[in-house]
C-alpha cells in the first residue's frame, strides 16, 4: 500500500550523475515517474484516502452522537454513555486526521519529485502515460461528489434540523462537522486530480 515504502528519491545533482547513456537515464526517469504517479493517484492511494476519510466520518459520528445524547437527556447515565461515545470517536478521529494530513504532505513531496524527474529529460511515450486519464477522472468525480454533498449538508441540513419539533443544536453541530470533513476531502481530491492532469498536459504539450 502507498506510504509503507519510501518515495523514489529525486534525481541526483548534475555534478554526480553517472548514467552511461541517455537510454539509461530515460529508463530510470520512467521508473521513478511511474512510481511517483502511482503514489499520487493510483488505485491504492485512492483506497487509502477513502478509508481514512470514512474513519474520520465514523469518529466524528460517534462524537456527534455524544453531543446529541447530552443535549436530549443530560442525566448521569447519559453523560456516561456520551463519554464512551466521545472516547471511541476520538480514538478514530485523531488518527484519521493525522494520516490524512500526512497523506497531503507526502503527496506534495511526491509531486515535487515528479516535477524534478520530469525536468531531467523529455520522453513523449513516458510523459503521455503520466496522464492516467481514467484515474484522474475517478479522483475528480469522487472528489466533486464529496464536496457537493458536504456543501449541501453544511447549508441545507442544519437549517432543517434546528427548530421546534426538529433536531437540536447538537444535531446541527454534528452535521456541520460531517459536512466540513466531506468538503475538505473533496477539496483535497479535486486539487490533486486537477494538479496532476495539468502537469501531465504541460509535459506532452
Amino acid at each position: 500500500m502507498p506510504g509503507r515504502t519510501p518515495l523514489p528519491p529525486p534525481p541526483p545533482p548534475a555534478e554526480i550523475r553517472s548514467w552511461p547513456d541517455r537510454e539509461a537515464r530515460l529508463a530510470d526517469r520512467a521508473r521513478a515517474m511511474a512510481e511517483l504517479t502511482r503514489r499520487l493517484i493510483g488505485g491504492g492511494r485512492l483506497m487509502v484516502f477513502l478509508v481514512w476519510l470514512a474513519t474520520l466520518q465514523l469518529g466524528w459520528g460517534m462524537c456527534g452522537s455524544a453531543l446529541i445524547v447530552l443535549e436530549e437527556s443530560p442525566d448521569p447515565i447519559s453523560v456516561l454513555f456520551a463519554s464512551v461515545f466521545a472516547a471511541l470517536g476520538l480514538g478514530a478521529l485523531v488518527p484519521a486526521v493525522f494520516f490524512l494530513a500526512r497523506g497531503v504532505r507526502r503527496d506534495r513531496l511526491a509531486r515535487e519529485r515528479l516535477v524534478l524527474w520530469a525536468a531531467l529529460d523529455s520522453d513523449r511515450a513516458t510523459d503521455a502515460r503520466l496522464r492516467e486519464p481514467v484515474l484522474s477522472v475517478v479522483w475528480l468525480l469522487l472528489s466533486i461528489a464529496l464536496g457537493a454533498v458536504g456543501l449541501w449538508v453544511s447549508f441545507a441540513a442544519p437549517a432543517e434540523m434546528v427548530g421546534p419539533g426538529r433536531g437540536g443544536y447538537g444535531t446541527a453541530a454534528y452535521l456541520m462537522g460531517a459536512a466540513l470533513g466531506l468538503w475538505i476531502g473533496g477539496l483535497i481530491g479535486t486539487t490533486k486530480a486537477i494538479g496532476h492532469y495539468r502537469l501531465a498536459v504541460r509535459l506532452v504539450a
